[in-house]
């Protein structure tokens, strides 16, 4: 049993250091999980090491090889696409406009498999509640959104300019996402179904199902834009 235990000791030592040294020969890139290819090598690359310490010692130089094997070949595809354009736009993607003059972009966030919730939460994350702010918004191939605020919503400080705003009536939320309704959401801002009819017909909408994005606005406005 002694032994056994000394194995894994050893078969561990020497998979960190193998590990240790493949890391900094990757370089920074594949640390960082820039793209889904980097993260699904550093996936693949965990696997292969957990393996070579737990299973026996007779699979472990095969693990081992199997280890040096699949990062020679993860450096030579990012040689590749270092060296080639095409290679790198099969590879990591291409960055896709979600957001393009403030306005969302229906076809690109079906081409990436995402849904206007999903687009509203990335979005929160960079502290921007409301879709307006922005003129345009970037999918890029690591999955992070990229945001560039509308001239008026940039970085000028208002107290630079001495001008102290109220604070705003209404958090901006989203009421309707691709033709539903969000009751919750609809309740949460104190508004009534009754108010929102209204608002839609204001804007010569007739049904919900004609709009494909409604937010409430700071100041209790309405902001819709409707299937194209």
């Amino acid at each position: 049993m002694f032994s056994s235990y000394l194995q894994i000791v050893v078969q561990t030592i020497i998979t960190f250091f193998v590990l240790l040294t493949l890391a900094r020969f990757l370089g920074k890139k594949q640390l960082s999980h820039l793209t889904f290819f980097n993260y699904v090598t550093g996936i693949t690359i965990g696997s292969i090491a957990a393996n070579m310490v737990i299973l026996k010692t007779i699979l472990f130089t095969k693990f081992l090889v199997s280890l040096i094997v699949w990062c020679g070949l993860t450096s030579l595809i990012s040689y590749i696409a270092l060296k080639s354009g095409k290679a790198r736009v099969i590879l990591d993607g291409q960055p896709t406009i979600v957001i393009k003059k403030g306005k969302i972009d229906r076809a690109a966030l079906a081409s990436t498999k995402i849904n206007i919730d999903d687009l509203t939460m990335m979005i929160r994350q960079y502290q921007v509640f409301s879709i307006t702010e922005i003129d345009y918004a970037i999918l890029e191939p690591n999955g992070m959104l990229s945001i560039l605020k509308k001239p008026e919503f940039q970085n000028t400080q208002k107290t630079d300019l001495k001008i102290y705003p109220s604070a705003p009536a209404f958090i901006p939320l989203e009421i309707i996402t691709d033709g539903k309704l969000l009751p919750r959401n609809l309740l949460e801002v104190g508004k009534s179904r009754e108010w929102l009819d209204n608002e839609l017909n204001k804007a010569n909408v007739k049904t919900i199902q004609e709009v494909l994005y409604a937010e409430i606005q700071p100041d209790g406005n309405i902001f819709i834009q409707k299937i194209d």
